[in-house]
């Protein structure tokens, strides 16, 4: 990225090879223009035959990656409002990944800008397409695209994935794979302007500029505003899991339309070591049913050890832990496998519902996944109140006692939201690069399309009610 401060008015004519807007929408207010980088038969240019799917018409991998791709494009065309065409520069490239996880994507602004005319705040970074917009013509004496957009060509091979694809249609049907418009409007929402240019791991901001986002960045333990704070504690609060919040108004008046209640397991008969009453934060599941929709009441049984591992479920259960199950909610370990294999072989014991117990400290996070046929509730417990669960399950003398839980929606507080009902950011403990602090919370349910991964229920929109995204734009300027 480049600092300019005082920007000149030097115009160049960019040469794209491929050019979409959202065209006959009269909402159609900014023009998105596409810079295919991908070399001839690779990336956008794949020639590899492919069947029309999900609204998607191209016949080669190339072409509907590029159609899915105009098709994103075309959303955000007709949300946004700029006078100065957005060019995003795009290529498929191999990214990091491993068997079991892999960066689908990476996108950000090319340059930033402040004190400009038409800045809203001084003394304050901007993103090239923002600065773009606010400026009204073309800010930079170095034009060029204004976001670089990266997608992992390795996604599905042996080391990445294996079995994982991205889905080209345009109907957010993806089932199992991951949905690529999803993918893409995430990605350019980064470039656009969801992201702070302030280092979240020292707290040094960029070339001694707070960006936009430090004005609206508030760390709710101590009540101060990330632009008010010392690096040491930007980089503080950037380790609190729940505790930076978004203060802007546009996403705070929205947050209560489009945020659910927080998902809950309430204690309702008393267990050994868990009092009748106790409250414990879950995380929700991305598949089967909803709690607000199927509330839950249950004995609570724990999954015993089996040939796989000590109570993780990842094999059909045996004999015992069937029995041990069936009609409960069954308290499974994390780990050793995805957590719909968890869910489903619970199901198939004959659980009527599944608490997944963390296998590390940490805050408590959703189960992400999709699996169709499963059809009872699942949620996730921190390690700490696994523990306490699982204590409270047997009597002194082994017998099970009866410890009965519920599974519920809170009647006071939403879910990736503070006690002041704003919405918390991504902020894990280690700190993690090119995720913390730029993504809302991962305890949002809704699932939100800039949390940092991309969730199985997402829709295409990026507009309350449904999602917050645009809120945020329009909080820091768009």
């Amino acid at each position: 990225m480049k600092f300019n401060k005082l920007p000149s008015l030097t115009l160049v004519a960019a040469s794209l090879a491929l050019s979409f807007a959202a065209m006959g929408s009269a909402q159609a207010a900014a023009k998105v223009v596409i810079n295919n980088l991908n070399a001839p038969g690779v990336g956008f240019n794949d020639p590899t035959p492919a069947t029309p799917v999900g609204g998607n018409t191209g016949t080669t991998i190339g072409q509907q990656r590029l159609i899915a791709f105009t098709h994103a494009a075309n959303i955000w065309g007709a949300t946004l409002t700029s006078s100065v065409p957005i060019v995003v520069n795009a290529q498929f490239t191999p990214l990091a990944c491993t068997a079991t996880s892999a960066v689908l994507g990476s996108a950000g602004a090319t340059q930033v800008f402040a004190d400009f005319p038409g800045a809203p705040k001084a003394g304050t970074v901007y993103s090239y397409a923002l600065a773009n917009k606010l400026y009204g013509s073309e800010i930079s004496d170095n034009p060029g695209a204004q976001i670089n957009a990266r997608f992992n060509s390795d996604l599905g091979k042996a080391n990445c994935l294996a079995g994982s694809s991205f889905y080209l249609g345009l109907d957010a049907n993806e089932g199992s794979n991951i949905d690529f418009v999803a993918t893409l409007l995430h990605e350019m929402g980064h470039g656009l302007g969801f992201q702070t240019f302030t280092n979240g791991a020292t707290g040094a901001q960029f070339a001694g500029y707070p960006s936009a986002w430090d004005h609206y960045l508030l760390d709710n333990t101590t009540g101060k505003l990330w632009v008010d704070m010392t690096n040491a504690e930007r980089a503080a609060s950037a380790l609190k899991p729940s505790g930076l919040s978004w203060t802007g108004p546009r996403v705070t008046a929205a947050v209560p339309s489009v945020l659910t209640a927080t998902a809950e397991l309430r204690v309702v008969g008393a267990g050994a070591n868990s009092p009748s009453g106790d409250l414990y934060a879950v995380g929700e599941a991305d598949f089967g049913p909803k709690l607000d929709q199927s509330p839950l009441t249950g004995q609570v049984a724990q999954v015993a050890l089996q040939a796989d591992s000590p109570g993780s479920a990842c094999t059909p259960f045996n004999a015992a832990n069937a029995e041990a199950v069936r009609n409960k909610i069954a308290l499974v370990n994390r780990g050793t496998c995805g957590f719909v294999v968890k869910v489903k072989n619970a199901q198939n014991a004959g659980a009527t519902g599944v608490i997944v117990a963390d296998n590390a400290p940490g805050a408590v996070t959703g189960l992400g996944g999709a699996d169709p046929s499963i059809t009872i509730p699942a949620v996730r417990v921190s390690q700490a109140d696994g523990v306490q669960l699982a204590a409270s399950l047997t009597r002194a003398n082994g017998n099970t006692n009866g410890t009965v839980a519920k599974l519920q929606r809170s009647r006071s507080s939403l879910s990736g939201a503070d006690a002041q009902r704003r919405i918390t950011m991504f902020t894990p403990n280690p700190y993690q690069p090119g995720s913390s602090v730029s993504h809302y919370n991962t305890s949002a349910t809704r699932n939100q399309l800039m949390e940092p991964a991309i969730s199985a229920d997402l829709t295409h929109s990026v507009t309350a009610p449904t999602d917050l995204t645009f809120e945020l734009f329009k909080d820091i300027g768009w």
